[in-house]
């Protein structure tokens, strides 16, 4: 990376790991070769997390090496979680916000979005294991207590961070990625009694439509009024004339305003 920010240091770059990055490094319910590769989320753990032990693909934990972690930026706080934040996360992440006034706006990222797939959690049959079979993908450390099939909804563990959100309402954004799209929308929660913003990301490898329509690539640009705790979130459409080299590719899309009080 070449970007550099005011001060003329390199631009951070702040990653939580995505179903695949776990998937690879616990194994899938269809065969892999080879069967496990830890070597992105070691990455990701390491430079995130900088342990005072580097870890290695012997020392690396997946059920305990979570890559969990908060910064204060401008007055926000930004808390960066595993694929979805579940019981365990919500532990983690309710002893960080004690430390955080409640009129300090609070930002959540993670890779999938609040109404999560119940494939993500533990798997409930026999050993637990992945498998075939049951096509459970043990991407969090939850076990899933809806039902027995990933076709069940995961309404009970929705509802539990649903209930999380309420009592944190200082938390004004969630940020997150999977079946990848542009979209803006307020999730309210399987009881239809919340509503927080929410603000899911295209990727430049499997967007849903992207993937058949370059010209719809697109990131996200975020900008916070700090006097007015206003955030304005656009959508960059970076490639909107690949046909022409030469053109300059850069559009706007989709934008919209959220207030932060």
């Amino acid at each position: 990376m070449h970007l550099t920010d005011k001060k003329g240091n390199k631009t951070k770059l702040l990653l939580t790991p995505g179903n695949h990055d776990i998937s690879n490094a616990i194994g899938y319910h269809r065969l892999m070769m080879p069967l496990t590769d830890k070597a992105s989320l070691i990455g990701i753990y390491n430079l995130m997390i900088q342990p005072s032990v580097t870890k290695t693909e012997n020392n690396f934990n997946y059920s305990v090496d979570k890559i969990h972690y908060s910064k204060n930026i401008g007055g926000i706080h930004l808390v960066f979680v595993d694929a979805w934040p579940d019981s365990s996360e919500r532990v983690w992440m309710e002893k960080d916000l004690q430390s955080v006034s409640i009129s300090t706006p609070v930002f959540l990222f993670t890779h999938s979005m609040p109404d999560v797939e119940a494939r993500f959690f533990v798997n409930p049959n026999g050993d637990h294991s992945i498998n075939e079979k049951d096509k459970f993908e043990n991407l969090v450390t939850e076990g899933f207590k809806d039902g027995r099939s990933v076709e069940d909804k995961a309404i009970i563990e929705q509802r539990a961070l649903a209930s999380f959100i309420k009592i944190h309402s200082n938390i004004k954004a969630y940020f997150h990625g999977h079946s990848n799209y542009t979209e803006y929308y307020n999730w309210t929660g399987p009881d239809q009694n919340i509503s927080l913003p929410c603000f899911r990301a295209d990727s430049p490898m499997k967007g849903r439509y992207s993937s058949k329509d370059e010209t719809k690539l697109a990131f996200e640009l975020i900008t916070i009024d700090t006097e007015k705790k206003i955030m304005t979130v656009r959508e960059c459409l970076w490639n909107a004339n690949p046909s022409n080299s030469s053109a300059n590719d850069l559009n706007w899309g989709v934008s919209i305003n959220t207030s932060l009080q």
